[in-house]
């Protein structure tokens, strides 16, 4: 692909490490339509090199000193949202590709990846192609359907309990009994029995002790 009659693309590098930084600065600015605009080492300056040099495509690494390169690259998108994503990273596992699916990568290349493969990511992921096996896409789509409906049952079972019920399940949290919950909350003990029956019924468990270990796994409580 010869793109040497347009103006270059703009790339920002985001790598901790000065030696590899650099070498690829130097990959990259040996092609006519290739242009690094800057160098980062960190995910804030990253997000703040981003919005003011607004480049075409960031290549950067999995992992940075002060943040996951996810983490890093939601807010270089939030910067600059037509930006492509082109992760660089020693990082080889299903689990990182698909965090960086979820980031908005639009390539994953290892540290293994040769100078041609590293312009040719670039070239491509800046004119809007994406380099990333469908089969992950299809994993990392799957994925966010499940985080969504599990959030969304959470959001459902906390819909059904009253203030009262959590007030009770964060106090047996804290290990207090019928009569300390019934004085502190001001009610008799027979009432704070009910609103127990109510929560373990709920939670479809069989104990208080259940109930709070349930609760605090949907985030429910914090223990």
């Amino acid at each position: 692909m010869n793109q040497s009659s347009t103006s270059p693309v703009q790339v920002l590098v985001v790598q901790d490490h000065p030696l590899l930084a650099s070498a690829i600065a130097r990959v990259l600015e040996s092609q006519a339509d290739l242009s690094v605009v800057a160098i980062a080492r960190r995910g804030d300056e990253a997000a703040r090199l981003a919005a003011e040099m607004q480049p075409g495509v960031v290549l950067m690494d999995f992992l940075l000193p002060d943040s996951s390169g996810p983490v890093a690259a939601a807010k270089i998108r939030s910067a600059v949202p037509k930006a492509a994503i082109v992760f660089h990273s020693a990082e080889e596992s299903e689990t990182a590709l698909l965090d960086a699916i979820d980031a908005g990568a639009t390539a994953y290349l290892t540290k293994s990846a040769t100078a041609d493969q590293i312009i040719e990511a670039v070239r491509r992921a800046s004119v809007g192609e994406v380099l990333i096996p469908v089969a992950l896409f299809a994993k990392a789509i799957a994925r966010q359907r499940k985080l969504v409906t599990d959030r969304e049952a959470r959001e459902k079972l906390l819909a059904t309990f009253t203030p009262r019920e959590l007030d009770v399940l964060r106090l047996l949290a804290d290990g207090n009994d019928t009569a300390n919950m019934a004085t502190r909350l001001g009610i008799a003990p027979h009432t704070i029995e009910w609103h127990v029956s109510h929560v373990i019924e709920k939670l479809g468990v069989h104990s208080k002790l259940q109930a709070v270990i349930g609760a605090a796994r949907l985030g429910l409580i914090e223990l």
